[in-house]
């Protein structure tokens, strides 16, 4: 339940109908968008998020998904109900295209009978569409591709435009003829040629010679320069044509009524395929409009509760990105242990915006509707919805400002329960302090008692206190800046807010006498408990910032640890395969030694002891032992160091710190991790995340990319692909290649092209085909004489890296469209 009545305009939900109903592709979406309802059915309103969710991944990743031919043709069905109706040309022709339509969406929601479907809740929504080929190839023998009515659609229309062709034709040489001999004899100027006036063909004379023509004036031109006389030679052919024509008439009337009569029967079935598509429509808008906002899908449970980080006004949102501003995420929690919020604060201080907030956000979660916040944030159905917001005098009921206030709270206090959720702002406003901060007092003790859970906005001392000393209701503080004199416009949950009004007074200009008579009336007490108010918003801001920056630094030195576990790993590695290859070198060393030694003692002996010979024999083998040891002291120096760093890190464990380690999961994306896209090759660095969006960079380019369409790799991945891009290929070929994959669509269209425009078409698109590395293509060309399909077909068989090719599936296009395999 809804209250009161003009509800939606109050928090701005009319605005988000319109922005939606502008995304729409057609009145199918629109009417769905309008009719769009809130909801207390838990499955109900988990279903409609869950497929604008998914329809959020379609619109991310797949580029082939059919939007085109949104047509409303519902008005044309109905009117055909009645036996003897047709439908017209035109109608025709969008029934067919949007009948297409419906077709390949159903036609991308199915998947292997195996394998479970991609998107459960759009494709268990198209599973029992009804699709129709048959009719579809019906349309088709009547229109042709610009959806005009065939030649062949019957043997008597053919046989009709052949002869208003044939007579158009004796028409034309006869004027011709005219037309020569009059331009010869100056009758008409030689650039003329024969026009149409009233659908029959004359000729343009100048007024002084349209006596010198024989036949009938039918018009003159504005300016009376030109005359159009339509020769003798060729009334009764025109005449003949004006019966020819609506012979042509009456016979497409016929071919359409002998269609609508095939049609008929199916309409109901029809009809209920165009809910589909409206529906397909009205996601698809709620879904572009959730990537407007960054609308996420939270936590939803059944259950009564609010707990949301970084939640954002989407109104707001978008008003302040026009203005190069940022928007204040609202962080805000009720549970059944803090049901109300009682929020104080300055005016200005945005209590109203952070109201609206949660009316808003609220409300288009049980529309069905995906919001701006952190997906970690959890959400729970409310059975009522109250708001009491804004100035509702009323002229015409004789009602005050306070009136109608009172006149909500009494609804609220007779209708509210454990269900429901109440949005007051300015509570117990508008009438004397003491009596309405009384009345305010009461009336917030009996929502309390019902179990209600609300928001409520005040400046009542009492209210503060009341929140303080009751469970079930908690304070809350927009907090303000004291020395720059400026709203934060930021919440703070536990603690009731100044109204700043002494220092706001201050900072205007107010006569300081004025400002201490009005202290001196208030009291003491209450200048001073305001000022204690203010210094407890003041120490929790420190505190926070102090807190924030612990958790800070204690990230850095995780970080730090994680790197240095891992430069420890690595140099255990390298002093391993140093040690490995030192054993190898060692037994050369020893071979060598031995035969150098050997060699020594052989040299000695045969140089007889001589002293000079026995000298230089002695420094060689010295050096040889100096270059041996050289290599034993760098094997020392790996090793000091690895003891060196596995000190550090004991000493650092030994000071409390937390001993994380690096350990490789890859169902999880953080910052630092390498990452590469779903079904791509290179790999990247996650710069940021932000929510389900990440930036990732990939070489020198930087990408925002959503979260569920990364897969995490190893780190020596990426260093493989840098590597490999240095060495082989250009960053900026590599990510071009990337782009290309990524809008490279599996379908060619080349209906109605000429056979050289469509052969150079289809040879491009086979050439990105393989060049992305695609398996499978369709190429459209319909079923016509046959010719395109032919040249096609001719082309393919020229073509190494085509595998195979064949005709579609007979209920999917059959011989209309060409399937090919790639290697």
């Amino acid at each position: 339940m809804i209250y009161p009545h003009n509800f939606e305009q109050k928090i701005g939900f009319d605005k988000v109908r319109d922005l939606i109903a502008s995304k729409c592709l057609s009145t199918l979406g629109t009417e769905r968008v309008y009719d769009m309802s809130f909801s207390t059915d838990y499955n109900s309103v988990l279903r409609t998020l869950h497929e604008t969710h998914e329809f959020t991944s379609i619109l991310d990743s797949e580029d082939n998904f059919p939007v085109s031919y949104f047509f409303d043709v519902r008005k044309a069905l109905k009117r055909i109900h009645v036996e003897g109706t047709y439908i017209e040309e035109n109608e025709l022709f969008d029934i067919r295209r949007s009948l297409d339509t419906i077709k390949s969406i159903v036609e991308f929601f199915k998947t292997e009978e195996d394998l479970p479907p991609v998107y459960p809740y759009l494709s268990t929504l198209a599973g029992n569409v009804m699709v129709f080929p048959q009719l579809i190839g019906y349309i088709d023998k009547i229109l042709d591709k610009f959806g005009r009515i065939r030649d062949n659609a019957s043997p008597e229309l053919l046989k009709i435009r052949r002869e208003i062709s044939s007579t158009l034709s004796g028409i034309s040489r006869s004027l011709n003829n005219i037309l020569r001999t009059a331009q010869s004899e100056g009758y008409v100027d030689k650039d003329v040629t024969p026009s149409m006036r009233d659908g029959r063909l004359v000729i343009p004379v100048i007024p002084a010679f349209k006596r010198k023509i024989r036949g009938i004036v039918h018009d003159e031109s504005a300016s009376g320069k030109t005359v159009f006389i339509e020769p003798a030679e060729v009334v009764e052919a025109n005449n003949k044509i004006r019966e020819l024509e609506g012979d042509e008439r009456r016979e497409i009337m016929r071919i359409l009524i002998s269609f609508s009569d095939t049609l008929r029967p199916y309409i109901d079935d029809i009809f209920s395929s165009y809910e589909f598509l409206a529906d397909i429509d009205f996601i698809r808008a709620k879904a572009l409009f959730a990537n407007q906002v960054n609308g996420l899908l939270p936590v939803v449970e059944d259950c009564r509760q609010i707990d949301w980080y970084h939640a954002v006004h989407p109104l707001l949102y978008l008003s302040l990105i026009r203005q190069q501003k940022d928007v204040v995420p609202l962080d805000i929690t009720l549970d059944e242990k803090n049901r109300i919020l009682l929020i104080s604060g300055p005016n200005a201080g945005g209590k109203s915006v952070c109201l609206k907030t949660v009316g808003l956000l609220q409300y288009m979660l049980q529309c069905g509707l995906l919001i701006p916040l952190y997906e970690n944030s959890r959400c729970g159905i409310f059975k009522n919805i109250f708001i009491d917001i804004g100035d509702e005098q009323s002229i015409e009921n004789d009602l005050s400002t306070y009136s109608s206030h009172l006149t909500n709270m009494k609804y609220f206090v007779r209708n509210c329960d454990s269900g429901t959720i109440l949005l007051i702002d300015e509570f117990g406003g508008g009438t004397e302090p003491q009596i309405g901060g009384a009345i305010a007092e009461t009336l917030l003790d009996r929502f309390n008692q019902k179990g209600a859970y609300g928001v409520i906005t005040t400046h009542y001392q009492n209210l503060k206190h009341f929140a303080e000393d009751n469970s079930g209701i908690i304070n809350g503080a927009m907090l303000y800046d004291r020395h720059i004199m400026q709203p934060l416009f930021k919440l703070s949950i536990g603690n009731p807010g100044s109204s700043f009004a002494i220092e706001i007074a201050r900072k205007i200009g107010l006569p300081e006498d004025v400002i201490a008579d009005a202290s001196q009336k208030v009291g003491s007490d209450y200048i001073d408990m305001d000022k204690y108010l203010q210094d407890i918003v003041r120490d929790k801001r420190y505190w926070e910032n102090k807190r924030q920056n612990i958790r800070q630094q204690e990230k850095k030195l995780e970080e730090l640890t994680s790197r240095y576990e891992i430069e420890i790993k690595t140099l255990e590695k390298q002093r391993k395969e140093v040690l490995t290859n030192a054993k190898v070198e060692a037994e050369k060393i020893l071979s060598e030694a031995n035969a150098r030694i050997e060699n020594t003692i052989r040299q000695i002996k045969e140089a007889q002891a001589e002293k000079e010979k026995t000298r230089a024999i002695r420094k060689q083998l010295e050096e040889f032992k100096n270059s041996v040891s050289k290599d034993i002291i760098i094997d020392d120096k790996i090793s000091r160091k690895i003891q060196k760093l596995k000190e550090r890190e004991e000493k650092k464990k030994s000071n409390g710190e937390k001993d994380t380690k690096t350990v490789f999961k890859p169902d999880t994306i953080e910052v630092g991790d390498a990452v590469r896209l779903k079904g791509q090759s290179s790999a990247g660095e996650v710069l940021e995340i932000q929510g389900k969006n990440v930036l990732v960079a990939f070489g020198i380019i930087k990408s925002n990319v959503k979260l569920d369409r990364l897969e995490k790799v190893s780190k020596n991945q990426l260093k493989k692909d840098r590597n490999a891009k240095s060495t082989f290929v250009s960053v900026q070929t590599t990510d071009d290649m990337r782009e290309k994959r990524l809008n490279f669509k599996q379908e060619i269209d080349i209906r109605g092209m000429r056979g050289d425009e469509a052969l150079q078409a289809v040879t491009y698109f086979i050439d990105d085909a393989i060049l992305v590395g695609c398996a499978r293509v369709r190429i459209l060309h319909g079923t016509g004489t046959g010719a395109l399909r032919q040249i096609i077909r001719q082309y393919l068989a020229t073509v190494t890296g085509v595998k195979n090719y064949h005709d579609e599936h007979v209920q999917f296009g059959g011989a209309g469209i060409t399937i090919v395999e790639l290697e």
